[in-house]
């Protein structure tokens, strides 16, 4: 199936029977001849042609005369086109694999995080005791604050070098502008400027200070950060309990935006005044001892997942073009 009406050209293999609507072309494909899965990644290759022969209109749209038109290069021999599916496959299977475990273990962070810092649970078993507090109209531990999000947390607000120091060749230092390039877990690396500005550290948590405001990643390298980015990196050490803090925000930005409270941005001032809760050092240590496993786990499965990503997409057009035969 491919989208021929406003983004042109995603491809996707059904894998049980659907209807479609019109900005849907489908292909129903003669599998005596040929390899469904090997089409699959042939049109992925061929992706910027069905771009490229898209009407020119405010909406662009790929008709069925110009979509059947198109011309793609493709390998005969049947075993061939399975050989290299096969190829293909196996790492987009991996991907998605480490996608699923991935999921489990967010899940999984989402709920130690909860019970350690919205239901207190630990404290609770301890015999420790609970305090209204006005701010967050709840309910905290005895001797816990509530506190900014600068007291917490170093924070960086990104600033754009000049535009002229732009460019994709790797030429100075890794640069991001926002949220464009985030992915699950890890930005992915397209742009260098050679007028470095403001930094991000490796392993510093990236935040998304405009629309979406909140979307976070991690920094895997040191980096240039733009006006859509800040970084955070915390002032105890344990950036397990930041990140599920920042990604608590995200779901309190979101419900605002639901409501009708839109963030296009957040100011310096108010990203730095945000409260959030703060427990005592003992408790973060003991908290990081548990979740540490987990949130490594997640970093090292997107880490590869990226990789495998770089590996298929550089195959992909060497496979296609007979370059390398498997």
């Amino acid at each position: 199936m491919i989208t021929c009406i406003g983004d042109i050209g995603r491809i996707s293999l059904n894998k049980s029977e659907a209807i479609t609507n019109q900005q849907i072309n489908s292909i129903i494909v003669d599998e005596e001849k040929f390899d469904p899965h090997y089409l699959y990644y042939a049109l992925n290759h061929h992706k910027p042609v069905f771009v490229k022969n898209a009407g020119k209109t405010v909406v662009p749209i790929l008709n069925k005369a110009g979509f059947e038109e198109i011309e793609i290069t493709i390998i005969q021999e049947k075993n061939d086109q399975k050989k290299i599916a096969d190829v293909l496959s196996a790492l987009d299977a991996k991907i998605e694999l480490n996608a699923r475990v991935n999921a489990e273990l967010e899940s999984l962070a989402k709920t130690i995080y909860d019970y350690w810092f919205v239901q207190f649970a630990p404290h609770k078993s301890a015999g420790g005791g609970l305090v209204w507090n006005e701010e967050l109209k709840r309910e905290i531990p005895l001797g816990w604050e509530v506190v900014e999000l600068s007291d917490i947390a170093n924070i960086t607000m990104g600033q754009s070098p000049p535009g002229e120091s732009y460019n994709e060749d790797g030429e100075g230092m890794i640069f991001f502008q926002g949220a464009t390039d985030f992915g699950n877990r890890f930005p992915s690396v397209r742009q260098f400027t050679m007028q470095p500005t403001r930094f991000a550290k490796t392993g510093d948590i990236l935040l998304s200070v405009r629309a979406p405001v909140g979307t976070i990643n991690i920094a895997k390298e040191d980096c240039c950060i733009g006006r859509g980015l800040a970084a955070l990196n915390s002032k105890d050490g344990v950036t397990t309990y930041l990140f599920e803090v920042m990604k608590n925000l995200k779901q309190v930005f979101d419900r605002r935006n639901v409501n009708g409270t839109t963030f296009g941005s957040i100011t310096k001032d108010d990203l730095f005044s945000l409260r959030v809760l703060k427990p005592g050092k003992s408790i973060l240590e003991k908290y990081h001892k548990i979740i540490s496993p987990t949130f490594e786990q997640q970093n090292k499965l997107d880490f590869e997942s990226q990789a495998l990503t770089e590996l298929r997409d550089w195959l992909l057009p060497l496979l296609m073009n007979g370059q390398v035969k498997v």
